[in-house]
């Protein structure tokens, strides 16, 4: 059955996803700017998986970049775009829209195409977490022979403004989109690699948009901090780790990504946009795909790595990944492997 969303289901996915979004997935404010631009557009409409044929095809909207990039842009009209020459490329096959991932903006991915194009998102993410690299959020593709990744691309105004297409090895186009969000002033509007409604049950994460607006609802019902960490631990079978100031914080950003570390008290986080590792005392105790968040105690907001500032007062929970909605891709060792690659010098 297709269901109209309403605004309140779009501000408990904004906090849902942040949450899930594991550090990153964009920002709070910036998804709750966001709902208001949807909803004064229309209602955009969520579609169960088992609702479609098993033959029928979807693409991917995302939006690839930094999240702390500050002259990123996107218009309507480029995020259109994106998903109309898509559809053209595919002869007007497409059925529906999918998310890359949860995130504070990235699980409403896809909603404002939907009322401005009238196509129903299906709730059915590549990965019900966020993760860092655009081959994460590609349902495995990689290792489908002979798959030809295809990408539509735009982002940026001004003498920043660009758009494209790129079609050929998954690797290889998720790295020349990523290249072209720096281009673009730090963001790109995407959407790429159709798939059928059976692959994507396979390799994707079916209802994790249904989860995200639930956990948000959770946490949106709580009336203290405490009320609200505790619903969001309840639903999740997570951990509260530590509540303390944020020490020894560092961030720089590195071929369109946000990479540093910070500290709170005997705990120790390094991030590649999201969460990447938990240390205590020295010792590995967590590492992605688990979930790693923080939230800020003195706002009673999650809040992203990028969002992060020496001396706030944050509390850490941690998540085991068993108790998520995860993509193939977070068992993917080869992918996963990149982590230590990044983190090894921060």
């Amino acid at each position: 059955m297709v269901k109209a969303l309403t605004y309140n289901d779009g501000i408990a996915a904004v906090y849902g996803g942040a949450i899930l979004g594991g550090g990153g997935g964009g920002l709070l404010e910036e998804g709750l700017k966001l709902v208001e631009e949807i909803f004064a557009a229309g209602e955009p409409q969520l579609v169960d998986i088992t609702e479609l044929d098993h033959k029928d095809l979807v693409a991917c909207v995302a939006m690839v970049g930094a999240p702390s990039a500050a002259d990123q842009y996107i218009s309507n009209e480029q995020l259109c775009w994106s998903y109309q020459s898509m559809d053209t490329y595919m002869n007007q096959r497409l059925k529906g829209i999918i998310t890359n991932e949860n995130g504070a903006i990235t699980t409403i991915n896809g909603w404002l195409q939907s009322v401005l194009l009238n196509v129903p998102v299906v709730d059915a993410p590549c990965n019900g977490r966020a993760h860092p690299t655009g081959i994460m959020g590609s349902l495995n593709l990689h290792e489908q022979q002979d798959y030809q990744s295809v990408q539509f691309y735009a982002g940026g105004k001004g003498d920043f403004a660009i758009q494209g297409f790129v079609e050929g090895d998954l690797q290889n186009t998720a790295q020349t989109v990523r290249h072209a969000s720096i281009l673009a002033g730090g963001l790109v509007a995407v959407t790429r690699n159709p798939v059928s409604i059976d692959y994507l049950q396979q390799h994707g994460a079916p209802n994790a948009i249904t989860m995200a607006i639930e956990l948000g609802y959770s946490f949106l019902n709580g009336q203290t901090f405490e009320e609200k960490l505790a619903n969001v631990l309840q639903q999740l079978n997570g951990v509260h780790l530590i509540s303390g100031e944020v020490t020894n914080y560092s961030l720089t950003k590195d071929n369109g990504f946000d990479i540093g570390k910070l500290s709170v008290g005997d705990y120790h986080l390094t991030f590649w946009n999201e969460y990447m590792t938990l240390s205590k005392a020295g010792q590995l105790q967590s590492k992605f795909p688990d979930l790693i968040m923080t939230f800020d105690i003195d706002n009673m907001l999650p809040i992203p790595s990028a969002s992060i500032k020496e001396g706030m007062h944050v509390a850490v929970i941690h998540v085991d990944q068993r108790y998520l909605a995860l993509s193939s891709t977070m068992q993917n060792q080869t992918l996963l492997q990149q982590i230590d690659k990044v983190i090894q010098n921060v």
